[in-house]
């Protein structure tokens, strides 16, 4: 299973927990969502969790990627130095802004861009990691990013950074990353595909009730900062999340559509097969 380094990420480390005792998961962590994407394509993970952007660039491109399952949704954060007249997101009119290519985030921000009257045109992006995004902001390399918690929290916390906005108010709501699998695999091996989402359900509803383990597994697996967990979980700026509704495949259309007319992408995905939501319609039903 494919997982990547961030708090919105976290379900996979608690699937041990919900595993049947002949079922053996191991948990492979990727820094960049396009880079978990590519491992469920070249069958290097069975599974993977990774931005909703990320698998829509692979599903344009013709990959066989398949979105079963939803797995996490807000996790973002529009963030400047404290105390900066950087205050709205029209503020960042001429500043340098760290952006992560095909991630979740630079859609957000360049719909959120558009709606103020602006593009990316009027920003200096600079492309970088989410890991560094707060230490560049406190370095100074940086007027603001778009991130991917626990960064936003962490320069929260640490008093360096302030929030601009959580950058939720556009037709894609707060859509983040999926549950995804090789088209080969949700054909020819249904039984599992059902397997690993019922184990998925039972820890996303695992961790909605038990906040305190989140933060501890979130501690203990990526190193991250206790306060910033916290404070990511506390302000409800992450949301996990396992059913492919009737919202999340709405969401996810818009979304691809969005990327379309940015020019992200040439084609939308071919959505009968991309979207999936066969399985988690029966869990949801069983």
């Amino acid at each position: 299973m494919g997982s990547l380094r961030l708090v919105h990420s976290m379900p996979p480390y608690f699937y041990e927990k919900f595993a049947p005792a002949d079922l053996k998961i191991e948990v492979i962590v990727f820094d960049s969502p396009t880079d978990g994407k590519n491992a469920v394509v070249t069958k290097s993970v069975d599974f993977g969790a990774f931005g909703i952007a990320a698998a829509i660039l692979g599903g344009a491109a013709g990959e066989p990627v398949a979105v079963v399952g939803a797995l996490s949704n807000k996790g973002m954060g529009v963030i400047s130095k404290a105390g900066s007249d950087v205050k709205a997101i029209k503020d960042l009119k001429g500043k340098k802004v760290g952006i992560w290519p095909g991630s979740t985030q630079e859609v957000f921000i360049l719909e959120r861009l558009r709606m103020e009257g602006l593009s990316i045109k009027d920003i200096t992006s600079v492309r970088v990691p989410f890991g560094e995004m707060p230490t560049m902001l406190a370095r100074g390399d940086l007027d603001a990013y778009v991130g991917a918690e626990p960064g936003p929290a962490l320069s929260i916390t640490s008093g360096v950074g302030q929030l601009v906005e959580y950058p939720y108010g556009t037709a894609m709501g707060g859509l983040n990353m999926i549950f995804g699998t090789h088209e080969d695999t949700a054909a020819k091996n249904p039984d599992l595909v059902r397997t690993m989402l019922k184990i998925h359900r039972q820890a996303v509803e695992f961790m909605l009730a038990n906040k305190a383990a989140v933060v501890d597994m979130t501690v203990a697996k990526l190193g991250a900062n206790r306060a910033a967990v916290e404070q990511a979980l506390g302000a409800n700026n992450v949301e996990y999340a396992w059913k492919l509704d009737e919202k999340v495949l709405g969401q996810a259309k818009t979304y691809a559509q969005h990327m379309l007319e940015l020019k992200q992408i040439r084609a939308l995905p071919k959505f009968e097969t991309f979207l999936n939501p066969k399985f988690s319609n029966e869990i949801a039903n069983s």
